[in-house]
């Protein structure tokens, strides 16, 4: 299966996460988990312009998350996933979001 099958998609598949997902968060990533109705679970990213203004470091940063849920994935295909910046992130703190990001995935199987 190809991964652009594993992606969360659509507003109403968000507002369902958002609504009945356990958070987890760090400093800069929030993570925003429920069970998946179907394996594999789907993934979303939501990284706001308010949070990084250039195009070019939120997709940095969007594709280095999705790097690590990929190196996650057979231990997390039972979630949704939504991974959310949760504040305004300099440019030289995405290696540090993308960091946080193994260690929420971490404790959704815990």
């Amino acid at each position: 299966m190809r991964s652009s099958c594993y992606r969360l998609r659509g507003a109403k598949a968000f507002e369902s996460l958002f609504r009945r997902g356990t958070r987890y968060d760090t400093a800069f990533l929030q993570l925003i988990a429920a069970p998946a109705a179907h394996s594999p679970g789907r993934v979303g990213y939501v990284i706001a312009r308010k949070a990084m203004r250039r195009a070019v470091d939120r997709n940095r940063l969007r594709r280095r998350l999705r790097e690590c849920v990929r190196a996650a994935r057979p231990a997390i295909e039972a979630f949704d996933i939504v991974l959310r910046v949760r504040r305004p992130l300099p440019r030289a703190d995405i290696a540090c979001a993308a960091a946080e990001c193994p260690h929420l995935l971490a404790r959704l199987t815990q």
